[in-house]
This record gives structure tokens, sequence and C-alpha cells, in this order.
């Protein structure tokens, strides 16, 4: 492909998923020659343009045993139907620990991705509960399965912000603040039971619902997944636990990318931030592990989407 086909391509992807891409010749031809890196939103977008991983691009090392998750569209016998194509994005899900089983939880999704096609959402609410650390790609995975089901999606940030915001100010501290004491004792219990009580008032109207957030105290308390599996259970909801795991490096450069403000301590103290992180925590119960490191779990979820949404095709 010429320079000009390559934007172009780049501008459809941005087009159909969302992206924001401003994609022209120069661009490429800077990305091309190495005078600038791609950012992760681009180096999306040209794994879905090329139907490569960014290991095959040449973004980054492979991990260990990694290999392409969606055959190249070009080749007319390599060609995923929609089911193959999410199921391959959903294959990111594997067993955590406890009594879960992968596969039975990955089909429900795909039926409800069936239902939401045709109409028919004849069935038992699930609450999915999406954690894992700021910048790990836990809203996108979020988003990627609320997509695909048509459950909403209870993004904590969304529904709390401005009003954590203000607390914080009416508390003597500062908005974007959290990582002080302040935050942690007086306002984030509060933010968390704000999400729960809205997914309540979704499950217990037969609604299912994808919460958003990080989970880290949460999942690390045995106590508190416990109850909160014995209160789904006797409401008769499924309930899955997904962590989605990811390298420093890479939730570094996507917290920086996004820009928030309340990310602003972390970036200027970042080692001492990553000092907090324990990256071998798991939930405390059973659970699914999405292996998101290096980006590999959304690039597969970003190739289903894009077969969704007629790319490739």
């Amino acid at each position: 492909m010429t320079l000009e086909e390559v934007g172009e391509g780049l501008r459809g992807i941005s087009e159909r998923l969302g992206f924001n891409l401003a994609a022209n010749f120069q661009t490429v031809w800077n990305h091309e020659k190495g005078d600038s890196y791609p950012r992760p939103d681009y180096r999306r977008a040209y794994q879905l343009l090329y139907h490569l991983n960014e290991a095959e691009l040449g973004f980054r090392r492979p991990l260990p045993g990694e290999v392409t998750t969606v055959p190249n569209p070009r080749t007319p016998d390599a060609l995923p139907d929609q089911v193959t194509a999410i199921r391959e994005a959903l294959g990111s899900i594997r067993e955590g620990a406890g009594d879960v089983d992968a596969e039975s939880f990955r089909d429900r999704v795909i039926d409800a991705w069936r239902r939401q096609a045709s109409g028919d959402s004849a069935q038992g609410p699930t609450v999915v509960l999406v954690g894992g650390y700021a910048g790990s790609g836990k809203s996108e995975f979020a988003k990627f399965l609320g997509r695909l089901t048509g459950w909403p999606i209870l993004d904590k940030d969304s529904l709390t912000r401005p009003l954590v915001d203000q607390l914080l100010i009416a508390l003597g501290g500062e908005a974007n603040d959290r990582s002080s004491e302040l935050y942690r004792e007086k306002v984030r219990p509060l933010e968390y039971r704000c999400l729960m009580e809205s997914a309540w008032d979704n499950l217990d109207c037969g609604i299912s619902a994808i919460l958003d957030a990080p989970f880290v105290a949460e999942f690390s308390q045995a106590e508190w997944m416990q109850r909160f599996y014995n209160r789904c259970r006797s409401k008769r909801v499924a309930v899955a636990s997904i962590w989605v795991q990811c390298d420093p490096d890479s939730m570094r450069e996507y917290i920086e990318f996004r820009g928030a403000a309340r990310d602003m301590w972390k970036m200027e103290n970042w080692d001492q931030y990553l000092a907090t992180m324990d990256l071998e925590l798991r939930p405390q119960g059973p659970h699914f592990v999405v292996d998101n490191r290096l980006g590999a779990a959304i690039a597969a979820a970003d190739q289903a989407r894009d077969l969704l949404s007629g790319g490739g095709l």
C-alpha cells in the first residue's frame, strides 16, 4: 500500500471503532522512518490494518508462546466468521483460581451476544466484575463485553467522579487526589457503595451488569468476595469476577496517554506508586484472568470488534 492508502485505512478504522486518529501520509512516513513512535491507539489501528499483532509488527517482543490471535482475513480460507472471531478474542479469559469454567463463561457471553443480535433477551441476570490496576485495559475489556452482550456497563469513575471531586474539596483535600489517607478512608468506600447499589438496582430487575472498577481491595478480601457471591446466589444471579493482568510499562504508557488529572500523582511518583502494586494479585475466590500484558488481549478484542463492524470483509 502507498502511504496515502495506509493513512486512509487507518482513518477508516478510526471511524469504525471510535479512535481519534488524524492519520495522513506524513504521519505514516514518520512512523516508518522511526522519527516518531506510534501512540497506543495508532498501534492498535496498525494491528487491525495489517492483521498482525504488535510483536509481528516489530513494536514489541512477543510474549512467551504468543501466536497471532486472529487468522489473516486476506487469506480466503482463513477468514473467521463472527462467532469464531469473538471466541478468539474471549480466549484471553482463562481460569484464575477457584471453581470456575472459562469455556462456560465464554459460551454465556456468546449466547448473550446472539440474543442481543436477535432481540431475544430472556435470560437470568449475570454480574461481571472487571478489575485491574489503572492502565491495565480493564475498561476497554469491559466495553468489549458490553458491546457483545448488550449488558449495561457501570463504570465507577463515570458514576461517582464529579461527586468524589467535590467531596474531597469539601473535606479539605484536592479534587484529583486518589492517593491520600483521606481518599482511602473517607471517600473510596462511598464510591464503591454507589457502584454496588447501582448494580443491585439492575440485578433486582433481572438486568445483567458489567462493573468496571479496580476492585483491588475488594478482590484481596476473601470475606468480601464470599459475601458478594452469597448474595448473588440468593438472588439467582450468575457471577464472573475477572482480573485484567498487565505489565508495568504498558500500564504507565496508557496512563500517560489518557492524561487524566486523577493520574497526575501516579505519573509524578511512578516508582512509589509501582511499589504499592502487587503484580501477582488475584481475586480471593472463583475468578478469571485476562492476560493483557503488552496489550495482547485488547488487540484481540479490537480484531473482533472490527470484524463485527464490517472491517476486513
